[in-house]
């Protein structure tokens, strides 16, 4: 038989507990007279078989058939005043859930018109607030019969709405703004993925109070990955490789010019050349410089008149794997005699040029 409890409440702060059923397993009897303790952040909101019917506000409130009309008339006739009857309470908390933490697992696709590749990746993060707006309609929708329902049960699904709602006014407002506008404008951002968030957060039953982009920039991702996530043709990432290769040989006059990518999907050829030198100055400038122009040149001298995939591959320094899909594709023109590839020199210079 049920225990029957004279008093009821939940005395804690609830700190990370959205709802709280009491008692958390199996069941309780109530009878009228018995009292319901609710705190200043609560509510707590009555159940019987799988329907919610009353609910409470702050306060201590004694349980009569003027207060609970619902359950009384549901569960019929009361004899006397001490007549037990079973029900479910479920507290749940109406506090506001500060400094919840957002951000870009993988980095999102926006234009980025007239700068370089006409496409950039941008990654972001910051934080965002909400609260229970309807006790009632949280508990039904998403709390079910549970004893205890925490934010990490729906902390995911959350912020999945968030970055959902924050690519897709990325995608809208990137098709009008450069990648820097963009960057300036986080404060309209968050209030416009505040907005576009408002309908979804009230089908659960909860109000999005805040959401704050703490940074928005440019990825950081190398070309190699970029043409992994199938970010990158095969004449862009060769152009991006051969802007690393200048890079490194500006920044390293003795020579070696590794593929040490890391660059951002928003720059064009022209920019990252452009900040391989940035910055050198006198003496140093000229001899990086002097190092790069001598570097491109020998390679433009050792470039034969008629070539393998092989020996394309060294002089682009990609795989001739990368050739051969090259030539595959289109991009890179080349006479097939037997089963083998023959490249000329002026289709692998009109390659180059785009």
């Amino acid at each position: 038989m049920a225990r029957i409890f004279d008093v009821v409440e939940y005395p804690s702060e609830m700190a990370d507990e959205l709802v709280h059923r009491f008692p958390e397993q199996g069941i309780m009897d109530l009878r009228l007279g018995s009292q319901v303790i609710v705190r200043e952040s609560q509510r707590a909101v009555f159940f019987r078989d799988g329907r919610a019917l009353d609910s409470f506000g702050p306060g201590r409130h004694t349980i009569t058939t003027a207060n609970i009309p619902l359950l009384v008339d549901l569960i019929g006739k009361v004899f006397n005043d001490r007549t037990p009857f079973t029900a479910e309470v479920y507290f749940v908390s109406m506090r506001e859930f500060v400094d919840r933490k957002w951000g870009t697992p993988q980095p999102i696709l926006v234009r980025n018109p007239g700068m370089g590749l006409g496409v950039a990746l941008l990654q972001g993060f910051g934080t965002y607030s909400f609260q229970i707006k309807d006790a009632q309609q949280f508990v039904t929708q998403i709390v079910g019969a549970q004893g205890i329902y925490r934010m990490s049960e729906i902390e995911n699904r959350l912020r999945t709405m968030l970055l959902s709602k924050l690519q897709d006014l990325l995608g809208e407002t990137g098709a009008s703004k450069s990648v820097a506008e963009l960057i300036g404008l986080i404060e309209e951002i968050g209030a416009g993925v505040r907005a576009k968030a408002q309908d979804d957060f009230a089908a659960l039953g909860l109000l999005l109070k805040s959401f704050y982009i703490g940074s928005l920039k440019p990825s950081d991702k190398s070309a190699e990955e970029l043409r992994a996530m199938g970010m990158l043709d095969m004449q862009t990432y060769t152009q991006l490789q051969a802007a690393d290769a200048m890079r490194d040989a500006a920044q390293n006059p003795s020579g070696g010019a590794g593929l040490t990518a890391g660059i951002g999907a928003g720059m064009g050829l022209g920019n990252v050349i452009g900040q391989s030198l940035q910055g050198m100055t006198g003496a140093q400038g000229a001899a990086a410089a002097g190092a790069a122009a001598g570097a491109a040149a020998g390679s433009a001298a050792a470039i034969p008149s008629v070539m393998t995939p092989a020996e394309a591959a060294q002089i682009l320094k990609v795989s001739e794997e990368d050739v051969v899909a090259a030539i595959a594709a289109g991009d890179l023109k080349a006479r097939k005699i037997g089963t083998a590839f023959r490249i000329s020199k002026e289709a692998l210079e009109a390659f180059l040029q785009g």
